[in-house]
This record gives structure tokens, C-alpha cells and sequence, in this order.
């Protein structure tokens, strides 16, 4: 299983249209195949520089492969993650043990 997620902060203001497009956006990565466990959360740490976090699991390396190579999300990364994220931090896991 591999873990996939990202900590970000938007270009946005909090609470606007832009914003809450984005997220509308990013929902629609969790209808890619082979995506679980999808959420999107909001920092409440002060500590953490980032507002945001999207996660999501895979089975395995072909399925996060197969979604890193799925046409929905690559039209995302260049449409909207590149344009409307001020900054983030990917973190893929795989479980120990």
C-alpha cells in the first residue's frame, strides 16, 4: 500500500470563489481508479506553514502509478495544481513491517 499525500497553501483567500473551485477540482481526483481513502483537510497546527492536505491511498506501485499517468490528473496538475498552489510539500509512505 502506498500513501500518497500532499501538505499546500493556495493563492487564494480563504473562503473565495477561486478557492472553493479548486477544491471542487481536487475532489474529482477520487473518481480516478484505483484511488482510496481520499480526503482533503485543513491544517490546524500553527506550526505548520501550509493551510491544506489532500490524501489518498493505492494498492500498489502500478496503481499510483496508473493514477500519476491518468489523464484527469495530469490535466489537474497543469490546469490547476501548478497555477493555484503558493507552495506544498509532497509525502508518499509505504506502511513498515
Amino acid at each position: 500500500m502506498i500513501r500518497h499525500a500532499a501538505l499546500f497553501r493556495l493563492i487564494h483567500p480563504a473562503g473565495s470563489p477561486g478557492e472553493h473551485g479548486f477544491f471542487d477540482a481536487l475532489t474529482g481526483l477520487a473518481q480516478i481508479p484505483g484511488v482510496t481513502d481520499f480526503a482533503i483537510a485543513r491544517e490546524t497546527s500553527p506550526k505548520n506553514p501550509f493551510t491544506f492536505a489532500v490524501s489518498m491511498t493505492f494498492a500498489d506501485a502500478a496503481a499510483y502509478q496508473a493514477y500519476n499517468d491518468h489523464p484527469a490528473h495530469v490535466a489537474f496538475v497543469r490546469d490547476r495544481w501548478l497555477p493555484e498552489v503558493a507552495e506544498f510539500m509532497e509525502h508518499d509512505t509505504v506502511p513498515l513491517g
